[in-house]
């Protein structure tokens, strides 16, 4: 396995630096953002490493570059909007430019990307899957063509009241997986598999691991930390944030020797990449840096430098 990181924790660093701060704290790899030029409001978002839209040869060459120079792969280009908003020249927008980041993927010899599957969170699960059907198959078929892996993490985007009640992202669960991969039996059509976020949906991730193991493209390293006595206040049907709190990996109620045991005997051996969402932790650059910094200290005990 490959220990990275997600580089949307440093949005404010241009890649060259991005690259040589992995390099110089042991990271193997960076998952790199490659969102459309411009602000977005949601947090982690809207971060761009690589300009997929303006890639050409000689860029691509250049990134691979830097890469290499400091012994730096890249895991996977990341890009996570909503393809299935009710929206549809919204939705479209969105496609366009997952369809760029499959092409930027092909050109840099990277595996994977990145994504969400998106969903009309007005809606429930059945009546979001026509759109389903619409827009994944042609997605799916589209990298294939470039040689390239669709990963969907598998976060439920059910956090702020504008995602309230069903998320935007239709593949929070196993059950919707199981769906999803047999209305898409790709090879080319996997997991960004995350954790932390079926601690807080009270799933086991162990079982959800070894289960879908054949589809695990990609691994996202978060923790999440239940808070009980809050959740015998607020319940389950309370927004996620009022019972639950993201924390970098050890901090919170992932078993990563377990996790680690379950992924190694899958045999899986791809990149597993710190993803940085806790609070305590973004005030400055300097705080986002030491949590990458003790990630890796923590998680070098699991993976091989």
């Amino acid at each position: 396995m490959q220990l990275g990181f997600v580089s949307a924790i440093l949005p404010e660093l241009p890649l060259e630096e991005v690259v040589l701060f992995a390099a110089s704290t042991g990271y193997r790899a960076v998952e790199l953002m490659c969102w459309p030029l411009g602000k977005a409001e949601r947090r982690y978002a809207g971060v761009t490493h690589v300009d997929v839209a303006a890639l050409d040869r000689a860029e691509a060459d250049r990134i691979l570059g830097q890469m290499s120079a400091h012994g730096v792969g890249i895991s996977g280009l990341g890009y996570y909007p909503n393809p299935l908003t009710p929206d549809h020249a919204e939705a479209e927008v969105y496609i366009t430019h997952i369809r760029k980041a499959i092409l930027a993927a092909e050109m840099l010899g990277v595996s994977v990307v990145n994504t969400f599957i998106g969903r009309d969170w007005t809606k429930s699960v059945d009546d979001n899957w026509p759109r389903f059907r619409e827009v994944w198959p042609p997605l799916v078929a589209f990298a294939a063509d470039h040689g390239v892996r669709i990963a969907i993490e598998n976060c439920p985007m059910l956090f702020t009241r504008d995602e309230w009640p069903g998320g935007k992202n239709l593949a929070h669960s196993p059950a919707v997986w199981r769906r999803m991969f047999e209305e898409i039996p790709s090879a080319n059509f996997g997991l960004n598999f995350d954790p932390s976020h079926l601690v807080w949906q009270q799933m086991d991730y162990l079982k959800a691991l070894a289960a879908f193991a054949p589809r695990v493209f990609h691994v996202h390293l978060k923790d999440a930390r239940v808070d009980l006595r809050r959740l015998d206040e607020v319940g389950i049907l309370a927004t996620p944030l009022e019972f639950h709190t993201p924390k970098l990996p050890g901090l919170g109620d992932v078993n990563w020797g377990r996790f680690f045991s379950v992924l190694s005997e899958t045999g899986y051996d791809g990149p597993v990449c710190v993803e940085v969402e806790d609070r305590a932790y973004e005030a400055t650059l300097e705080l986002r840096k030491a949590a990458l910094v003790q990630c890796q200290a923590f998680l070098k005990q699991y993976v091989r430098a």
